[in-house]
Formats: structure tokens, C-alpha cells, sequence
């Protein structure tokens, strides 16, 4: 798609990447994709759910976003920007690296550094099959999604920088090994291994975990480079998979376009809820309304030899509760 690269606005670095390597930014792409999607999934019960970036866009307007000003709160230096960076990050990562093992591209493939004999808690094993090459996935990430920010070097970029490289080494936390056995099975005198990312929801989840325990930090000048500091001298600092912000967060409960929010009226909520996604909070205090509607969903779901599953559609009708 050698048009990828006049749909957005990229610095220099960026701009000589993307021309080098097109097919990458294809998966650069889907990797913004799934950022949306992840985000949006962790986040559907929140004030803030990740709206104002829609998945439905393919490229230019999605890619343009995350590169320039993020896909979800623009220029902002708070919790949600921390997670943003950081979800784009890993998830770039993740689908670089997925490529690559899946032969797309012609830049990469398996692992090679995962070769000859090892062993682990059961016993010896050989490397063999197609181990993903999470190295390259995160050098593509960091050399592509990091140049923004070096290009800036002011205090959002110092702090996009951590959290972009939090994104990252997340992704390569979650690797699993699997393993294939010759010979007789209840025995297994040889085993085939090879290691592969887990599913992206797990790095989802985990830094929906460090969002809601981010750190807030300062930006301090040294006589080198700037770095990081807690607010908090007695608290420690924020390690490597740490998100890290250094201004509050908006209430995100009207629409402002200064913030970036969309507000929550309209939004959907539980009645019966006492959580965040309860109407009591997510709307705010301004109540809410309730409406009769009627939908369709698959049900008395059943399994056909071989190999398909057969739904039944039924009509359900409930009471939908919208914020005001």
C-alpha cells in the first residue's frame, strides 16, 4: 500500500520508515486497530470509554491519531493518555510480531536465537517449530511509535516515552511455551517447543490493572536528561511496567471539547449496579431515563457433528436505563 505514508503526517523519522517499509505499516495499522479494540473492551463501563476514537475508521484517520496525538485523549498528560500510549504500544508490538511468524513479511520470521537443547521444570526439550520474534515486534514499536516523542523531548513526551515502553514489555511478559512430544506419549522421551505470545486480552487486562494503580510523577531537569520522580517522595518509583501521569484526570462526565471527553449522556447504565457502571456514577447525578425495547439475540445454542453450532433467534423485551 504504497499510499499508507501520504495519508498521515509524520516527522522525519517516521516519515523515512514508513516509505522503507510498507508492508510493517500495514501491521503498524492493524496494530492501532487493536488498540481501539482493547481499549474500548477494558474501558466499556467507564465515564471514559475510549469513544472518541471509532474502529470502524481503517487508516489514515485511526494511524493519524496515534501517532500525532493519540488515538483516544489527544495531548493530554493523565491516566487515560497513560493507558492509551501504552495499549497502542503493546498492541503494535503484538501484531508486528504475529506477522512475522505468519510469514506476511518479508523483514522477519521465527525467532533464531530459540535453537538447540534447553530444559525447563518437566525435563529437557529441543527448540523447534516457529518461536514469535517478540524483539523484532517491540524494535518496530519503539523505532516507529517512540520517534514522535524524541522528536518533542518535553515532560508529555518523557512520560509517553515510559508508558510506551511499559506497553511493550508487557506484551513480551505474556509468552507461553508449548510443547510436542515424539515417541511414546505417556513417556514423552522428546519434547518440541516453541513460544508464542499469549492472547492480547491478557495484556489488556494487566495494564487496565497498572491504569488503575498509575503513578503520578513529576518531570525534573537533570544535567543530562529529564526523569521521572513520584509526587510523593516516600513513595518508590515507578518501575519498567508502571504506568506513569503527571495531571489528573477530567471527571469525563460532560462533553468538553477542551478535555476531550464526550460526556456520559446517552451512555447506558446499570440500575442495579453499585459500580462505575451503576447510573448513580455513570451519569453523574443527573439521572436517568428508561425505555421498553425489544431485541433479538441467538439462544438454545446446540453443537452438529460435524462441525457447526446451530442457534435459535429470540425476542426478548427489557427496560434499557440511559443516563441523562
Amino acid at each position: 500500500e504504497p499510499h499508507i505514508c501520504e495519508q498521515i503526517s509524520l516527522v522525519p523519522a517516521q516519515k523515512n520508515y514508513c516509505d522503507n517499509h510498507p508492508k510493517i505499516m500495514v501491521r503498524v495499522r492493524d496494530g492501532a486497530q487493536t488498540a481501539i479494540s482493547e481499549c474500548q473492551f477494558q474501558f466499556k463501563n467507564d465515564r471514559w470509554n475510549c469513544s472518541t476514537a471509532d474502529k470502524r475508521q481503517v487508516f489514515g484517520k485511526v494511524l493519524q491519531r496515534v501517532i500525532k496525538k493519540n488515538i483516544f485523549v489527544n495531548a493530554k498528560v493523565n491516566r487515560e493518555a497513560a493507558f492509551a500510549h501504552a495499549i497502542t504500544s503493546a498492541a503494535v508490538t503484538y501484531e508486528v510480531t504475529r506477522a512475522c511468524s505468519r510469514g506476511h513479511l518479508i523483514e522477519c520470521s521465527c525467532d533464531g536465537r530459540k535453537r538447540g537443547s534447553s530444559k525447563d521444570n518437566t525435563g529437557k526439550f529441543e527448540w523447534g517449530g516457529c518461536s514469535d520474534d517478540v524483539q523484532f515486534g517491540m524494535s518496530v514499536a519503539e523505532e516507529f511509535i517512540d520517534a514522535n516523542e524524541i522528536a518533542q523531548h518535553d515532560g508529555r513526551a518523557i512520560m509517553n516515552l515510559h508508558n510506551n515502553r511499559a506497553g511493550r514489555k508487557t506484551v513480551k511478559a505474556f509468552k507461553k511455551r508449548k510443547c510436542k512430544c515424539h515417541g511414546a506419549t505417556d513417556t514423552c522421551p522428546l519434547r518440541t517447543c516453541w513460544e508464542e505470545l499469549d492472547e492480547f486480552r491478557l495484556t489488556g487486562n494487566y495494564l487496565k490493572r497498572k491504569y488503575d494503580g498509575a503513578v503520578r510523577v513529576t518531570v525534573r531537569q537533570g544535567s543530562r536528561e529529564m526523569t521521572l520522580h513520584t509526587t510523593v517522595s516516600s513513595h518508590k518509583p515507578p518501575t519498567k511496567r508502571d504506568l506513569v501521569y503527571l495531571e489528573d484526570s477530567p471527571n469525563y462526565c460532560i462533553r468538553s471539547e477542551a478535555t476531550g471527553s464526550l460526556g456520559t449522556s446517552g451512555r447506558e447504565c446499570n440500575l442495579t449496579s453499585k459500580g462505575i457502571d451503576g447510573c448513580a456514577l455513570l451519569c453523574c447525578g443527573r439521572g436517568h431515563d428508561t425505555s421498553r425495547v425489544t431485541r433479538t439475540r441467538k439462544c438454545n445454542c446446540r453443537f452438529h457433528f460435524c462441525c457447526e453450532i446451530r442457534c435459535k433467534l429470540c425476542t426478548e423485551t427489557l427496560d434499557v436505563y440511559t443516563c441523562k
